[in-house]
């Protein structure tokens, strides 16, 4: 499994990162095999979230055997300090641990949303006790839309954060406003030690109306190994990313783990030529087509 740095835990994350939200609505006998996989492949970095259905409650018995082994994450959707910490707590009992390595504001992916959290009374004040506390180690914050890049880049002028996570895949690099918005986070993330870190790697964008939904992605996601392999290539060229989510299913995950064990087998041109090929590529946040 490939490494990346993660300055503000003091140690290394797999470049895959486990997305929990593959849990949400499965079985614990199901939750049980794709953890046990990922394990085995090497996979030390768990990204959940309170809002992700059952999956903090099917990571539950295996947390307190693997916690040491682990990176874990956990999200929180609340924009109040009160509910905020009201909702780690209860994060930590679902998942059975005392403390987890990074709690993130999540789905802050506007201004308005940046505002409750940053602002008197808002989720950030319970992120900074939660730390004095020892309940947590690091601060980040997540996003999604078109307006991530540039909210993430004004969260880090108003307060230092460890990570940050939003989309990136090929598509979304070639709209000319997202690629500036993203690569000034980047620049500015790389200056003030904030570790950046991707969702939506393999997304080909959203469901279209009447389709049947085979996977339990929100959005349409690739699912051919060699439209995997390029999409996670992709992401992966960018050498201060530190790492991805998989996308949120379990039948997924092995294709995933797969390309990224196998990265480097591709050149940039290649996967290139694959992505620019594909039909109905789009932004899985952009109105589906009637």
């Amino acid at each position: 499994m490939i490494m990346r740095p993660l300055p503000c835990l003091n140690q290394p994350s797999s470049a895959v990162m486990f997305g929990a939200a593959s849990l949400g609505s499965v079985s614990q006998e199901e939750a049980d095999a794709s953890i046990t996989y990922a394990l085995e492949q090497g996979v030390n970095h768990f990204d959940t979230a309170a809002s992700y259905g059952d999956a903090e409650l099917r990571m539950g018995p295996w947390m307190p055997k693997v916690r040491d082994r682990i990176i874990l994450a956990t999200k929180t959707g609340e924009r109040t300090r009160e509910k905020a910490k009201a909702q780690l707590h209860r994060s930590l009992e679902r998942l059975q641990v005392d403390s987890v390595d990074l709690l993130q504001m999540h789905a802050v992916g506007d201004m308005d949303n940046l505002d409750q959290c940053t602002g008197k009374g808002g989720a950030l004040e319970a992120l900074l006790e939660a730390k004095e506390e020892g309940l947590i180690r690091a601060i980040g914050i997540t996003g999604h839309g078109h307006q991530a890049p540039a909210v993430h880049y004004e969260a880090l002028r108003r307060f230092p954060f460890d990570t940050v996570l939003l989309p990136l895949n090929y598509y979304l690099y070639s709209i000319p406003s997202y690629r500036a918005d993203f690569d000034r986070l980047l620049a500015a993330a790389s200056e003030s030690g904030t570790s950046v870190r991707v969702i939506k790697a393999i997304a080909k964008g959203p469901w279209a109306p009447e389709q049947k939904r085979e996977y339990a992605t929100w959005y349409e996601p690739f699912d051919t190994q060699k439209v995997i392999d390029a999409c996670v290539h992709f992401v992966l060229s960018f050498p201060t990313i530190s790492g991805f989510a998989s996308a949120g299913d379990v039948h997924l995950f092995p294709k995933i783990v797969d390309a990224v064990n196998r990265y480097g087998s591709m050149n940039d041109e290649e996967a290139n030529a694959i992505l620019s090929s594909i039909q109905g590529y789009s932004s899985p946040f952009e109105t589906p087509v009637s």
